[in-house]
């Protein structure tokens, strides 16, 4: 038991101090969690073995994670993926096994073992690019959607590999043959068992859990339904994380899909970890120094094969450059199911072990370079002249030259970040905002509002932001912790900038002082005045008519002040969103049903929806008269609550 204890301990001790110092340089948690695993292993340190209860626990961390991923989709979602997952995913799968057969059979191996090879080549890590793609905010952008069509088709291409190997060894075709075809029907019948407890019964458990109001219980009942769907379809022969992805698509279209992805992230994190420390653990270091040579060469010639294969059929499926090449920069690793399959082949003497130990050193490498790919996506493809810009109006190179100064740079483009620039705007201060939100960023950037997409910590997007010539730099969110380090940042780039900064209160004030913040406002003080300025005012102080003039222009701006882009974050939890109205932003193509039709004949006030603005050729026209006849390519934006924006956005494309 102390063995046990202190193996654990020195575990925990090593990926804490490294997970640290990897964040601490910027490197990312995934390249830690496998150099933990290297040290741990037998060819390292050689503290702990690789057991099959690890193995089965850290498998958990891809269940966890799947089951997350499938919070993000709903039926309709994934029917409109349709094309990306068995189209374009089902061509990627066959066509990189079919040319890394004739690869590997060049190396003198016999085309048994040259198709086992090219089958666990052609599939990717969904935990390594599903993981970077969220922290990047790339999971709802086109190269996104491209990655994750394509790694689903992967992981259903997983469970005939998992049923054919061990049949392989039999020599039988006609035994394969019915077994995959079983294992067909059986996948057909519990994804519909599956989709079935989905629709009717885990609303009703999820209603009555919510119902009693214990955190505790509404996270034991999301992780037993997790493991519950991965226990189902593993008990069928599939993979576990195929039926944990079906049930978090279930629960996505419920209201509890905020909620079930919090309570679920510490564990999917704390166990994607282990998972990556038992790959690390894999890694035959000796063998590595020997062969490095061979595995750089063999890196290099994965990476080419895979970008090639996935741009080229993206783009003949008539998708952008720019997206078919990062979603082929995201998927040219090996993935994790690589390494069952290489254990599964070797274990059925499919594969000779020396060709198991350099998959698996090929594996780990190709993971551990993944982030670093993913990162360095934009400056690859302005390397190759693809434009690399992120939405289809993209004003970083447009407005942000080097002549650009003298502005304001708001760091968060939320309901704040979008009131300063309101602001801002009638004054003709220049400003130009960043912001993390993808969905939020597009929407702004459709109405031609100067907003940048990513992290405000970022010193390279700070540079491109020209902060250094900036006259003032606003921090809009109140979270003492990420104020923090986004000042650091910003130090770092430019010392001599002013800051503003937003707090909840004044209890970190003084502290963000010293870090060289040059004014503080909390927001609780300042609804505090707020109060005093009221009851003085009702109390008959002789101030009160400037109070009551303060009051007048705030009144009169609470309606204008009332729509804001709204991006995937909703209000915070106990705020009514549908309560609330927002701005979205749209474009009118050529057959919209609204082109060549006044907004007062559209009469678009009985559906309680109006059009702020208005955005032709260039030029945007505020308060847009009624008998304005839209033309094609204006973009319009509209603002209500949102059911009635969504109903009004159809009514004016499709009548």
């Amino acid at each position: 038991m102390q063995s046990i204890f202190a193996e654990v301990f020195a575990l925990l001790l090593a990926a804490v101090i490294l997970v640290w110092l990897f964040k601490r340089v910027g490197l990312p948690a995934i390249l830690a969690y496998l150099v933990t695993g290297v040290l741990a292993g037998s060819y390292g340190i050689g503290w702990m073995s690789v057991s099959y209860e690890m193995h089965f626990i850290a498998e958990l961390g891809i269940v966890f994670l799947l089951f997350s991923l499938g919070l993000e989709f709903s039926i309709p979602k994934l029917m409109a993926m349709r094309n990306l997952v068995f189209g374009l995913g089902s061509l990627q799968v066959l066509i990189t096994t079919i040319v890394g057969m004739f690869v590997v059979k060049a190396l003198n191996y016999d085309w048994l073992s040259a198709f086992i090879i090219a089958s666990l080549m052609a599939l990717s890590s969904t935990a390594v690019v599903v993981k970077m793609l969220k922290e990047s905010g790339s999971l709802n952008l086109r190269r996104g959607q491209l990655a994750v069509g394509v790694l689903l088709f992967q992981d259903i291409a997983v469970v005939p590999l998992l049923i054919a190997l061990p049949l392989i060894a039999q020599s039988d075709n006609q035994v394969l043959m019915g077994a995959l075809t079983f294992a067909l029907a059986k996948g057909a019948f519990v994804c519909l068992l599956l989709w079935a407890i989905g629709k009717w019964l885990l609303p009703k458990i999820f209603n009555e859990v919510a119902s009693v109001r214990t955190d505790e219980l509404f996270v034991l009942t999301t992780i037993l339904v997790a493991l519950c769907a991965g226990g189902l379809t593993y008990l069928f022969g599939l993979s576990m994380a195929l039926g944990a992805f079906l049930a978090g698509m279930m629960l996505g279209e419920s209201q509890y899909r905020h909620q079930l992805e919090a309570e679920i992230r510490p564990f999917r994190d704390i166990l994607m970890g282990l998972f990556f420390v038992t790959v690390g653990m894999q890694l035959n270091i000796p063998y590595v120094v020997n062969k490095i040579g061979l595995i750089i060469l063999a890196l290099a010639v994965l990476l080419l094969l895979k970008v090639l294969i996935i741009a080229l059929l993206a783009q003949l499926m008539g998708e952008r450059k720019k997206d078919a090449l990062a979603a082929g920069i995201s998927l040219w690793q090996m993935g994790e199911f690589g390494f069952v399959l290489v254990a599964l082949a070797g274990k059925h003497s499919l594969l000779e072990p020396n060709s198991a130990s350099f998959l698996i050193a090929l594996g780990v490498l190709s993971m551990a370079v993944t982030p670093y790919l993913i990162d360095c996506t934009p400056i690859i493809l302005q390397k190759l002249n693809v434009n690399g810009e992120r939405y289809k109006h993209d004003f970083n190179q447009r407005i942000l030259n080097d002549s650009f100064s003298n502005h304001v740079v708001i760091l968060g483009y939320g309901r704040v970040g979008q009131t300063i620039a309101r602001f801002l705007k009638p004054e003709a201060i220049p400003y130009v905002a960043i912001e993390r939100n993808p969905r939020l960023v597009e929407e702004a950037q459709t109405a031609a509002e100067p907003v940048m997409f990513g992290y405000s910590g970022s010193q390279a997007l700070l540079k491109q932001a020209n902060v250094d010539k900036a006259r003032l730099v606003i921090i809009t969110c109140s979270d003492f912790n990420q104020s923090h380090e986004v000042i650091d940042a910003i130090k770092r780039v430019a010392p001599n900038v002013k800051i503003l900064a937003r707090a909840t209160d004044d209890s970190h004030l003084d502290d963000l002082k010293a870090l060289g913040v040059t004014e503080v406002v909390p927001e609780a003080l300042e609804a505090s005045l707020m109060l005093v300025s009221h009851v003085l005012h009702m109390s008959g102080v002789p101030m009160r008519r400037i109070f009551k003039r303060v009051s007048k222009e705030r009144h009169n701006r609470y309606e204008y002040l009332h729509g804001f882009f709204a991006g995937d974050d909703q209000e915070p939890v106990g705020e009514n969103i549908d309560r609330l109205e927002y701005l979205h932003a749209m474009a009118l193509p050529e057959s919209a049903f609204a082109v060549d039709k006044s907004i007062e004949t559209l009469m678009l006030d009985k559906q309680k929806v109006a059009i702020t603005a208005l955005r032709r050729n260039g030029q945007e026209l505020a308060a847009p008269q009624q008998s304005m006849v839209l033309q094609a390519n204006d973009v319009l934006l509209l603002k209500g609550k949102p059911r009635r924006v969504e109903r009004a956005e159809q009514y004016l494309l499709n009548g």
